[in-house]
């Protein structure tokens, strides 16, 4: 059981400053909820107060990878998501990679076929 104390460091890949957007709204939630965020997009920008970068900081004790990329877009953060151990990565709606997936099984993360924003507002997340 997670205790408040315990807010889970998340790397959303594939933020956009486009409030329509699903990782948008996951960025603003998670953070509505007191999780640290790290949003990493192809522009920089902010949503709310996280801002969005470019870059791929080294980052420890990061809890899950919540992606909002296609696979093919993926494929250059391969490398990036192996070096930060997450616990967890999400595979979002449309962001689904059986390749990445067997990779984080070889590194034992867990691959988690869902929805951030579902799991949020279930009390799964």
């Amino acid at each position: 059981m997670e205790t408040n104390n315990n807010k889970k460091l998340t790397v959303v890949l594939g933020a956009s400053p486009n409030p329509e957007r699903y990782s948008n709204m996951a960025v603003t939630r998670l953070t509505g909820k007191g999780h640290p965020v790290v949003a990493i997009g192809k522009r920089a920008a902010t949503i709310g107060d996280t801002p969005v970068i470019t870059e791929h900081p080294a980052l420890e004790q990061v809890d899950t990878v919540s992606i909002y990329l296609n696979p093919v877009l993926q494929k250059e953060y391969y490398d990036y998501i192996l070096q930060l151990q997450p616990r967890r990565i999400i595979f979002n709606p449309g962001a689904e990679n059986e390749e990445l997936e067997d990779i984080a099984r070889q590194h034992n993360i867990q691959p988690v076929e869902a929805c951030t924003l579902v799991l949020l507002s279930t009390g799964q997340f």
